[in-house]
């Protein structure tokens, strides 16, 4: 290979990829461009030349242009043929998808495996394989040493994607390349010994024979490389490398502060690197001691990705924070190395292939399905139909922006590849009854100028006018929400962040620009002469802080109450996405129906369970036969604990289906001669047996049995007589020809079992007897393992700390825009309010749903889930909303005046109650229509909007309000005085 030199602070590969030319047609790709980006500002044009509005032409362009782009995806599958909704990333639940375990590579591994190894491993690879955290992906730790991955709706190709993705280690290694000149000592050692690491006198590897990356070859005289013969046969060349024998001095990944996609010299792409400061004094250092000679020799430098060298470029000057990596990647490889860099390398490796892998059919049933998409038809044509009604002309114009809003936030969600659970659908018809706030508050500032005599244009223009600066200020505390969540927040907690985002950024677009132009057309063209609308709240003059001692008092027992139902409940509070608990594989003889089978194993363990309807892989026979269940018994990770959890299962399932009608597969074992391994260069000692069986099954399903067998081999004072099972390898034997077979195979009717000399020959034979004899009796139980929670212990830490800097942050940025800090604290503690209100009353009813009250308001034994946190952070979202209204118009009402008296805040609240009903009213018919025929798949979640849409409405009178007046009104301070003063000359006045 010939070096390419390095250049300032870039490294450059020596091979120079050639571009690939794109198949796409020229002309096609300018006539897509030109119906995106061109044809909708010629429309914009004509049109506004047809209505005489030629001022017109750039607006109704753009907003033309935004549905064209927001279109484009939906556009896209119709046109190669497909349903337009196959645009739309369906979850887990709705669309089913890829279920996936894989276990560590012990053999391979240089680490020993702990709890916290293992939640590394799951946070990498979530980062990996979801990014942008808006793909509903699931990545949880089963058992000890095994990683769960949940991926919805993939087909074959991004599910090899996925595999790859996963598997791969992710390690980024410099190193440099021996050379004859300065390594001669260790280039003489190592080709007397080809193939094996070389060691100094401590035992510490000095030097390495590194894999080249694919069919590399590498002819520079002074490296050293030598051919050799792979795994799979072909031939492939190693490279000699020098290796630090200090681990904190060697330039790796874990310095890696971002990578990002760039293009080398010759334009081909290239990976660039940015490392912290230590990885910078390290890369320096490594670098400047190898730099040219000075009589011209250079050294090269092997950049190595998984332990292979990808590239060896020449040295040529020192290199400190900044990089770039070449050869001949696609893009497709660009963006997956990109994702795996940044996402940090496995601490130890994978398996290349999962112990487990099923396709899952939708988590929910095609009737609750049904029920909740007829719940979200119904409720967007209830919020229509209402705007329609109460505001006419304006309700119409109302709902052109809503329809706009739900093709701008569909469009930009199906370009980031975001996926739709059913909550997460109801959530999108929320932001559309949410999003009507804007032209609420819009329509009722045009409504007072129509009162004070105002024209028809200049209503319109002030309505705008004073509404943008509420609707800004109330939007921008939300999207800071969304930013710091999405920034700081845990995988579940961004994918809402990215969903709240878009979903104000659309609807403001879309009621402050596009309705704007609507109405501005209409009036120019005279095609209006005034606006109607109905008005089911006219001017108020109600005390509302003269009632804050009592709402004190109400607020303060309901926290009481509904937190003391919450501690009394515990973990009753909380279901499986955070409790965790075990998950077992069972399969029946025949084809079962999903329904059916919940309902008998609600029967045993209770509500407090999810069924998935798995498939094997590229086996459609196998559809019906083969579940998992998962329950919140307790299983613990070692022990007696777990060997109790794994019985009782075991029993109940048994139970469960005694029928003749639900047969599980049973499969009978029987063992040959336990034989002892005098131990050889290849073979260990220790003990070998052979298994055979009635059936087929998974080496990883015996391991499961056979590892319970030895954990529950006794001393005789009773105490386990291994306190870690010692490793047994179990290999499939094929009946099938070839090399290959055995590899092809997942499941055995033979298999060898060998174990160390930590186990006993006479422990072994125990151990198969009593494993016999379990298989003989009860159904073959596959993955009977603890499994983690959806969300780790960090992972809640990281969405806790999220939580508290977006509290800070709306007291930054409310104290900034109303230029007191009180203002930002009142916002906090409505919150707060709200959160704590709404969780005690979730508990509450949970608590009151075994009573005559609980069929009667549709309550159930509620639990915290994934989907209601996200229906917490919407109520957060509202309250903020609303509280930031009321606010805003306090502001407006005391103007420049120090003082801030209840009199001010009440005429506020009177003012903006219109506005206030109208939005808890439009809310409400969503959440009410999703919780009262939504089914279950969105019940808990619903109800949590409920709750929330009349404690937030509430909080921002009753809480917000009096809690701003009492914080501005402390003793000793400027406003107090000026309050006590104004309010003596009121009551001289008076």
């Amino acid at each position: 290979m010939t070096g390419i030199d390095f250049h300032s602070a870039t490294l450059l590969a020596a091979e120079v990829t050639e571009k690939t030319t794109s198949q796409v047609s020229g002309w096609g790709i300018l006539l897509v461009l030109f119906v995106v980006f061109v044809l909708p500002f010629l429309l914009g044009g004509l049109i506004a030349r047809a209505l005489k509005l030629k001022d017109f032409s750039r607006k109704i362009g753009l907003v033309l242009f935004t549905a064209m782009i927001a279109s484009t995806p939906f556009a896209w599958q119709i046109a190669n043929g497909h349903d337009w909704r196959n645009a739309i990333r369906l979850g887990i639940d709705l669309a089913g998808g890829s279920n996936m375990v894989f276990e560590v590579d012990e053999g391979r591994s240089e680490k020993e495996l702990s709890n916290e190894v293992m939640d590394q491993m799951v946070g990498a690879i979530g980062r990996r394989i979801n990014p942008s955290g808006t793909e509903e992906v699931t990545v949880r730790k089963v058992g000890q040493n095994r990683i769960e991955v949940i991926v919805p709706g993939a087909d074959s190709d991004d599910v090899q994607r996925i595999k790859s993705l996963i598997t791969r280690l992710g390690s980024l290694e410099f190193d440099i390349v021996a050379n004859r000149r300065d390594h001669a000592t260790i280039v003489n050692r190592a080709l007397e010994s080809p193939g094996k690491d070389i060691r100094d006198g401590e035992g510490r590897v000095i030097a390495s024979w590194r894999e080249v990356n694919g069919d590399e070859s590498y002819t520079d005289d002074q490296m050293v490389s030598r051919p050799f013969t792979r795994e799979d046969g072909t031939q492939g060349e190693e490279v000699l490398v020098i290796i630090e024998p200090n681990p904190e001095r060697r330039v790796t990944g874990k310095y890696l502060v971002r990578a990002r996609q760039s293009t080398d010299q010759n334009g081909s792409p290239a990976v660039a690197f940015t490392f912290n400061a230590r990885g910078g004094t390290l890369f320096s250092q490594l670098t400047s001691k190898n730099r040219p000679s000075k009589d011209g020799f250079h050294r090269h430098l092997a950049v190595l990705l998984d332990g292979k060298v990808h590239s060896a470029p020449r040295l040529i000057t020192t290199i400190s924070t900044e990089g770039q990596i070449t050869g001949r990647f696609t893009q497709k490889e660009i963006s997956n190395l990109l994702n795996v860099l940044n996402a940090g390398a496995l601490e130890v490796p994978l398996k290349p292939e999962p112990v487990s892998e099923f396709s899952i059919s939708p988590l929910l049933g095609s009737d609750v399905q049904e029920k909740g998409k007829r719940a979200i038809i119904i409720a967007a044509i209830a919020v229509i139909l209402f705007m329609l009604i109460y505001y006419r002309f304006s309700g119409l114009v109302a709902n052109i922006c809503l329809t706009l809003n739900l093709l701008l936030v569909m469009g930009t969600m199906s370009f980031i590849n975001a996926t739709f659970t059913l909550p997460g659908l109801a959530g999108l018809v929320l932001t559309i009854g949410m999003a009507v706030d804007a032209n609420v508050l819009i329509f009722e500032r045009i409504r007072e100028e129509k009162a004070r005599g105002s024209s028809l244009r200049m209503a319109i223009n002030n309505g705008f006018s004073r509404a943008f600066t509420t609707i800004v200020d109330a939007n921008l505390t939300t999207l800071i929400v969304a930013v710091v969540l999405y920034i700081i927040g845990t995988d579940q907690v961004r994918g809402f962040a990215v969903t709240l985002f878009i979903g104000i950024v659309m609807s403001m677009f879309t009621a402050l620009y596009v309705g704007r132009i609507i109405f501005d057309i209409f009036e120019r063209k005279r095609w209006i002469s005034d606006l109607k609308m109905m008005s089911i709240v006219g001017s108020t003059s109600i005390d509302f802080i003269g009632k804050k001692s009592l709402a004190a008092v109400f607020s303060i027992a309901l926290i009481v109450i509904g937190m003391g139902v919450v501690i009394t409940r515990g973990e009753d509070n909380l279901d499986i996405d955070f409790t965790g608990g075990t998950m077992v594989t069972f399969e029946f003889e025949e084809k079962q129906n999903i329904d059916d089978i919940r309902g008998l194993l609600q029967a045993e363990f209770g509500n407090s369970l999810t069924l998935e309807q798995l498939q094997l892989s590229n086996d459609p026979a196998s559809e019906g036969r083969f579940f998992r269940l998962r329950t919140t018994m307790n299983d613990a990770d070692a022990g007696e604990g777990k060997a109790e959890a794994t019985k009782t299962i075991r029993k109940n399932l048994n139970n469960a289906f005694d029928d003749a009608d639900h047969n599980l597969r049973k499969v009978t074992m029987s063992f040959g001669e336990v034989k002892q391994l005098e131990g050889s260069e290849n073979t260990p000692a220790g003990t070998e047996v052979e298994l055979t069986f009635s059936g087929e099954v998974k080496p990883s399903t015996i391991d499961n049995y056979l590892k319970e067998a030895v954990a529950a081999i006794e001393n005789t004072d009773g105490t386990p007589k291994y306190e870690r099972v010692p490793e047994i390898r179990l290999t499939g034997i094929s009946d099938e020809k070839g090399e290959d077979a055995a590899a092809e195979v997942k499941r055995f009717k033979k298999m060898n079992a060998q174990a160390g000399p930590d186990l006993l020959a006479d422990d072994l034979k125990t151990a198969l007897t009593d494993m016999q004899e379990v298989m003989a009796t009860t159904a073959i139980l596959d993955e009977v393992n603890s499994f983690d929670s959806s969300v780790a212990s960090e992972m809640q830490e990281s969405a806790l700390m999220a939580m508290l800097i977006s509290l800070i942050a709306i007291v930054a940025y409310v104290w900034f825009r109303f230029q007191r800090i009180t203002f930002g604290l009142a916002a906090v503690a409505a919150l707060v309010h709200d959160v704590l209100v709404v969780l005690g009353l979730v508990a509450l009813g949970a608590y009151l749903s075994n009573t005559a009250l609980g069929p009667v308001l549709g309550l159930n034994d509620f639990k915290i889930n994934l989907p209601m946190i996200a229906a917490f952070l919407t109520i957060v979202g509202y309250s903020l909303n609303d509280t930031i209204v009321v606010f805003d118009r306090i502001r407006e009402v005391r103007g420049k005046n120090p003082a801030l008296t209840s009199t001010m805040v009440n005429e506020s609240l009177n003012q903006t109650l219109s506005r206030t009903l109208l939005t808890s009213i439009t809310t409400l018919i969503v959440v009410l229509i999703l919780y009262a025929i939504g089914g279950e798949g969105i019940h808990g979640f619903a109800y949590c909007l409920v709750l929330g849409v009349f404690v937030g409405t509430y909080s921002s009178i009753f809480i917000a309000s009096p809690v701003l007046i009492w914080l501005m009104n402390r003793p000793g301070s400027a406003t107090a005085r000026a309050t006590q003063q104004s309010e003596k000359q009121a009551s001289v006045s008076s």
